[in-house]
């Protein structure tokens, strides 16, 4: 997986490095899988209950979270559900752009994280996500419209830099791949229970 702290550092924006390292829907596909693959490797010797297993997490604060739930550790399922969705609504954003929509909204959907219980869940998602993602990418033109850029705040252009087609797919797969270290502390955790249960 590409080194993606330099743009969250905002040394470099996300669509200066897709254009210097002439990243198209190939590329970003590639990618995608790699992740998905990833986190499909980390279900290896799980049960249903690591799935849903209660992690200790004193970092935790989400203020976007229901009412008495800002402070929870996320189980695995939960940051599934939470990480294939910021990695589909960049999809999502990266079709439109490139077929010359600028995207004001955020076409975003995570699936209840409450419904994933099981492994078997979380691989249906994750290849659900998979498929998902590559059809975006499918819906982009042969010639895309590079040139246009995510409608959005100004603040966020200062953070993030504008976001074209290639950007608004990283940005999103760079979120995910941020949570990389957090699912697999959770996994550390959960084995490390069930051993000391055992």
């Amino acid at each position: 997986m590409i080194d993606f702290s330099p743009m969250r550092d905002g040394e470099v924006s996300y669509m200066d490095y897709a254009a210097r390292e002439n990243i198209g829907p190939a590329e970003l596909r590639a990618l995608s899988d790699e992740s998905v693959d990833y986190l499909l490797g980390l279900l290896a010797d799980l049960t249903n209950a690591d799935i849903v297993f209660d992690p200790d997490d004193p970092d935790a604060d989400d203020p976007f979270a229901v009412e008495g739930e800002e402070a929870i550790g996320w189980n695995f399922g939960h940051l599934i559900a939470h990480v294939t969705a910021s990695s589909e609504e960049g999809a999502a954003l990266s079709s439109l752009l490139a077929r010359g929509i600028p995207a004001s909204e955020r076409p975003r959907y995570e699936t209840p994280w409450r419904d994933i219980k099981t492994v078997d869940q979380v691989r249906q998602r994750l290849e659900e996500s998979r498929r998902m993602r590559n059809a975006y990418l499918e819906t982009w033109p042969d010639a895309p419209l590079l040139n246009i850029v995510r409608d959005v705040s100004e603040r966020f252009t200062a953070r993030f830099g504008e976001m074209n087609a290639p950007a608004a797919f990283l940005f999103g797969l760079s979120h995910e791949v941020g949570h990389y270290e957090q699912i697999e502390e959770v996994r550390r955790q959960a084995l490390a229970a069930r051993a000391t249960a055992s």
